[in-house]
């Protein structure tokens, strides 16, 4: 039986590679999408994730979820994807519409319905976080848990501590990991370096020619644009296509250690920074009180280091052709 899939994701123009990925892999089945506040509003990535899955040929349901962060204003990443998050080229309105049932009603039905299923997370946890409110039960029915997000131990793309998906809602963040959902923890660093699409790998994208290929390099140009301002490095940096690879091939990550993990919520500084306890000191006498709930949960996460940076392409390769 292929491995069950669901995704929430605040889809812009890298969240749109990843779903390609997922909804034209033969390997897997794609049960729902769920979107959320993020990289743009909800109803913007709502109307993202139906383009993109129409693209593929594909009637997955796509429910939509929170408007605005647990307990903080959306901040939007525009400047990074454009304001339609798909670099602002026009691309026409979906045929369908998104489903009636609120997206964390469709991820309890889902989870509860598939037990074992792999949750992929692209985007702020807040639809994740308002379902293990709702039912805390669901948490030990995830087979996976694959999460885009963090900085762990590195610089981060918003502030210099903190990731975007993590710091846009950093108490649902918090509420995820304490959860005791089986994570793994896809970093922002893993996109970086040689992980890039580089001139050479754009050029052999467009010469793949189909629709999704040319959308793919397309709806990432404005990204493109921010990735060289914010970095100094040309090409094509993508997050969750990195994510959604080792979510459909875990034997791509090649460097992966467990350890606790919590995430800032109050400092003005670090706000959204997540802490990995690579050293595991954690249950020391001088930081067991601070970390007594994630060592309550006794739940490590798995946290990516590296991956295979020639097989993470290959598969976007084969997903585009």
């Amino acid at each position: 039986m292929k491995p069950l899939f669901l995704i929430d994701t605040d889809t812009a123009s890298d969240d749109a590679v990843a779903l390609i990925m997922a909804l034209r892999s033969p390997n897997v089945r794609v049960l729902a999408i769920t979107t959320v506040a993020g990289n743009v509003a909800v109803q913007q990535a709502t109307r993202n994730a139906l383009y993109t899955a129409e693209l593929c040929g594909s009637d997955v349901p796509i429910f939509m979820g929170a408007e605005e962060p647990l307990n903080r204003p959306h901040q939007s990443a525009h400047w990074f994807h454009g304001r339609d998050g798909l670099g602002d080229h026009g691309y026409p309105p979906p045929k369908k519409s998104h489903e009636k049932l609120p997206a964390l009603e469709a991820i309890i039905s889902t989870i509860e319905s598939n037990p074992g299923l792999v949750l992929v997370t692209l985007g702020p946890l807040t639809n994740v976080a308002l379902a293990l409110e709702l039912n805390p039960g669901i948490a030990g029915k995830v087979g996976r848990c694959v999460i885009m997000g963090g900085a762990p131990c590195c610089e981060g793309n918003v502030t210099p501590a903190a990731e975007y998906n993590i710091w846009c809602d950093p108490e649902a963040a918090q509420i995820v990991l304490r959860s005791g959902l089986p994570v793994e923890l896809v970093g922002w660093h893993l996109c970086r370096g040689d992980a890039v699409l580089n001139p050479d790998d754009i050029k052999h994208v467009l010469k793949i020619g189909t629709p999704q290929a040319r959308f793919a390099i397309e709806c990432n140009s404005r990204a493109q644009e921010a990735y060289f301002e914010q970095t100094g490095e040309h090409g094509i940096s993508l997050p969750d296509p990195v994510a959604m690879a080792t979510a459909l091939d875990p034997t791509i990550v090649t460097q992966q250690t467990e350890n606790y993990v919590d995430v800032e919520t109050s400092s003005e500084l670090t706000l959204g920074m997540t802490v990995v306890d690579r050293l595991n000191v954690a249950g020391n006498d001088r930081n067991r009180v601070v970390w007594a709930p994630i060592l309550s949960r006794g739940k490590k996460a798995k946290v990516c280091w590296t991956i295979d940076n020639r097989r993470w392409k290959q598969a976007l390769y084969s997903a585009l052709k």
